[in-house]
């Protein structure tokens, strides 16, 4: 359930990027029922009528069906005189008042996930510039779809399981790996209390110390975990998104509060007072 409520902020978002970009009056779209070939209609902005408001939309079915179908952007110029779809949703989009609609899919690892539509209520072409900045919307929520995969997919990781560990150097290697992804993942979180709940489990895999002897700034933190994995200063800046100078001036920050002189130094400071694992 809060993964779907986080998906439709994302879609609420998309939308009002896509009016916005646009000047179309009419944007609506939903996320791809789990375990069901069929979208459900949850955002609308711009609408008269509650008529689309979670309506079903069967894959290969009206347009937005034949967008999830062919898994491209569709569009039609009329849509209740078009031929190239079929009928099933007439009622509702004649209730709304919609002629011009285009419909435009969330692809993820090759997979639909949703749908964003545009809509007219007169009939004329919607054009290029409609049509691209539909797919760039659509673009932004495959994004935020993907991070909150990846994020979700490392909080599973995180948690601990029952199990006899041969190699308990490998393993506590693959903690220290899970913690520098969770580190760089936080920030692209736009969701706080999933950024919160990231940053929760980054200090469960972390060992805990009476009295930390320093106190690191989060950048500072995200630079030093990345270093302790053995990246370098040009990869750590490109896994945060930083520049090469930026992560030097964090990672010398780091090391004057920890008192250290090296890099490797300011590992083994940062591991002794349980500020990394």
């Amino acid at each position: 359930m809060a993964a779907e409520v986080a998906g439709a902020v994302e879609i609420r978002g998309a939308l009002a990027r896509l009016r916005r970009a646009t000047g179309l009056p009419i944007a609506f779209g939903g996320l791809v029922e789990a375990g069901r070939p069929r979208v459900r209609i949850s955002e609308l902005s711009g609408t008269n009528t509650a008529a689309l408001r979670s309506l079903a939309v069967t894959s290969g079915n009206g347009l937005g069906g034949r967008a999830v179908a062919l898994a491209r952007p569709c569009a039609v110029v009329d849509y209740s005189a078009s031929q190239q779809i079929s009928h099933e949703y007439d009622v509702p989009v004649a209730a709304e008042g919609i002629r011009s609609v285009l419909a435009v899919p969330v692809v993820v690892r090759r997979r639909v996930r949703g749908v964003l539509y545009g809509a007219l209520r007169s009939a004329q072409p919607l054009g290029d510039r409609t049509l691209g900045a539909a797919v760039a919307a659509a673009r932004d929520v495959e994004q935020a779809l993907i991070v909150r995969d990846e994020a979700r997919g490392l909080l599973t990781a995180a948690r601990p399981e029952p199990a006899v560990v041969p190699d308990a150097g490998a393993a506590w290697e693959q903690v220290r790996e899970a913690h520098a992804a969770l580190r760089a993942l936080a920030p692209r979180i736009a969701d706080p209390e999933l950024r919160a709940e990231l940053l929760t489990a980054c200090g469960l895999l972390t060992a805990p110390a009476p009295e930390a002897e320093a106190v690191l700034a989060p950048r500072e933190l995200d630079v030093l975990t990345w270093v302790a994995a053995g990246a370098t200063n040009a990869a750590v800046a490109e896994r945060l998104g930083l520049r090469p100078e930026t992560v030097k001036g964090y990672l010398r920050s780091a090391m004057r509060k920890l008192g250290a002189h090296t890099r490797g130094e300011a590992v083994s400071a940062a591991r002794r007072t349980g500020l990394l694992p």
